[in-house]
């Protein structure tokens, strides 16, 4: 399987109607505290509008939902890996990516049989505490050589000027969130991004 190289992390299907139509190919819809009912009616939105536009919709968590919502791509972070019914998720035709930080999170991530692998943060990163220091470059490449050939997910402090460093390391696609969702113009960025990226396709 393939991944674009530029996976943008947004929190709301209004950032996904926003900037998805601007070319975004890979986008993560990735909510958190909200009743089931609200959560359906972001991903129907986001569902709606990445079909429109050809765009890979990848739901964070709610795995159940996103089976109902007749989506094709969940990620889970390694507690909600723990809980979730993996036979269930494979069995409606899922796509999986899982989050891992160290070397027992990529042992557990692997048995899982993902399709993809996101290692982070890369970089320090200002999106949450993270008990993790900052993985570098260099862990891309021994994270590449252990689950290759799974697509290699890098998530953590990304920007476009570090982008060419992360691809050179070994990943497939370079997930960001606030380096666009707090930037002044969210849509000039995220132009700047799918121009970067555009070689590493």
């Amino acid at each position: 399987m393939k991944l674009d190289p530029f996976y943008l992390i947004v929190d709301s299907a209004a950032w996904i109607e926003r900037l998805v139509p601007l070319g975004v190919k890979l986008v993560q819809l990735r909510i958190k505290d909200r009743d089931e009912d609200e959560l359906r009616a972001e991903i129907r939105r986001a569902n709606d509008v990445c079909a429109v536009h050809g765009c890979q919709l990848i739901v964070n968590d709610y795995w159940r939902l996103a089976i109902e919502e007749g989506c094709d791509f969940v990620h889970l972070g390694q507690e909600d890996l723990a809980a979730a019914d993996l036979l269930a998720i494979k069995y409606a035709g899922l796509k999986l990516g899982l989050s891992t930080h160290d070397h027992a999170e990529l042992e557990t991530a692997m048995a899982a049989e993902p399709d993809y692998i996101a290692l982070g943060p890369i970089y320090p990163t200002t999106l949450k505490k993270m008990k993790w220091a900052p993985q570098g470059l260099e862990r891309i490449s021994e994270w590449k050589c252990q689950v290759a050939p799974i697509p290699l997910v890098a998530i953590g402090g990304l920007n476009p000027e570090r982008i060419d460093g992360v691809f050179e390391a070994g990943a497939d696609s370079a997930a960001v969130v606030t380096d666009i969702t707090l930037n002044a113009d969210p849509e000039a960025r995220t132009r700047e991004w799918i121009e970067k990226t555009k070689k590493w396709r």
